[in-house]
């Protein structure tokens, strides 16, 4: 985790120095961390790299911090296990929201109470109070996936295409828009969907597999995939192997699983590159409340009008540097 956390806190340094200042925090502080259950690879993720993050801190922190996480099933349950963390007493939350509109009304109760907040990934629907809303880069991930893949595919010769997205969401479209942008700059490549026309997966192994084994039924020469997502490369990868077609060149896909690590490392010949996303952001969230509890970031974003914006730049992952983000331990 040190490794990536050095990376990925790269946006985190340069922006937070300009909220540093002396910490007004005395005394035991408490973090409270909510995240949502796993309801698919990143969200696992997002859970197993809490949970670490937080045994990896206490080991210097000491009894000057204390921490509480809890995993939710669903936004319901959310709501009341961030009421918990209220009752104990915590001084910081930092949550994933498991929907932005239903958490926002509590997460607001809990601001005004003077609970600084960080929220990771996903924003919340009122922007009029100060909060820190930490976000991996959508447009980043698209477009550094784009840049890849059409450059790969203009060495290599190749033309065809095929490209699969997450749900129809906002995030989804910031990171298909930015894809295609990329990809429609280099004349020879074909989507053999159509002009930016892309499948849903779901961000899911399962869907992924679906999809695979419809395109390859449709289509009889099909050169590259883009999965946006690890878990869908997961199933895209199956449906390739099971089908017994060897056109398909290169796949890539999203977010930085360890099992897309692996075959990186491992050198197959399929997957040889992933965009980052990482859920080890959750992590970034939970030093970021540290930081400001020790007195390393000021909380002046508390007392702002509007949120403090960061984002984790998106990059590319290859053999190059797949090391630094490898852990086998993770769930994803």
């Amino acid at each position: 985790m040190k490794k990536l956390c050095l990376v990925l806190l790269v946006a985190l340094m340069v922006c937070g120095s300009v909220f540093a200042g002396p910490s007004s925090q005395s005394g035991t502080a408490k973090i409270g961390i909510a995240v949502p259950t796993a309801d698919h690879g990143w969200t696992g993720g997002i859970g197993w790299w809490a949970d670490y993050a937080v045994e990896q801190i206490k080991e210097t922190a000491g009894s000057k911090i204390q921490f509480r996480v809890v995993h939710s099933a669903n936004a319901t349950q959310q709501v009341s296990d961030v009421e918990n963390l209220a009752s104990w007493g915590m001084n910081y939350l930092v949550i994933l929201p498991h929907e932005s509109a239903p958490l926002t009304a509590p997460v607001k109760q809990l601001h005004d109470r003077g609970v600084k907040i960080i929220v990771v990934d996903r924003g919340l629907t009122d922007t009029n109070f100060g909060y820190v809303n930490l976000a991996g880069d959508n447009a980043g991930l698209g477009r550094e996936s784009g840049k890849w893949l059409a450059a790969t595919m203009k060495k290599e010769g190749l033309t065809n295409y095929v490209a699969m997205g997450g749900m129809p969401v906002v995030i989804d479209t910031e990171r298909m828009d930015a894809f295609f942008a990329e990809m429609n700059k280099e004349p020879s490549l074909r989507n053999l969907l159509g002009q930016n026309r892309y499948e849903f997966a779901n961000w899911s192994v399962q869907d992924g597999l679906r999809i695979m084994e419809a395109f390859l039924q449709r289509y009889p020469k099909i050169d590259a995939v883009f999965c946006q997502d690890d878990d869908v490369l997961t199933g895209v990868y199956q449906a390739i192997r099971e089908s017994g077609r060897t056109d398909i060149k290169v796949l890539i896909g999203g977010a930085g699983s360890k099992v897309v690590y692996k075959m990186i490392i491992d050198g197959d010949p399929l997957v040889r590159a992933t965009t980052l996303y990482h859920p080890s952001m959750i992590s970034d969230g939970i030093q970021y409340a540290v930081d400001v509890a020790t007195g390393a970031k000021s909380d002046a974003f508390h007392t702002a009008s509007a949120p403090v914006s960061v984002v984790i730049p998106s990059g590319l992952v290859d053999k190059s540097n797949v090391n630094q983000y490898y852990n086998p331990e993770s769930s994803f």
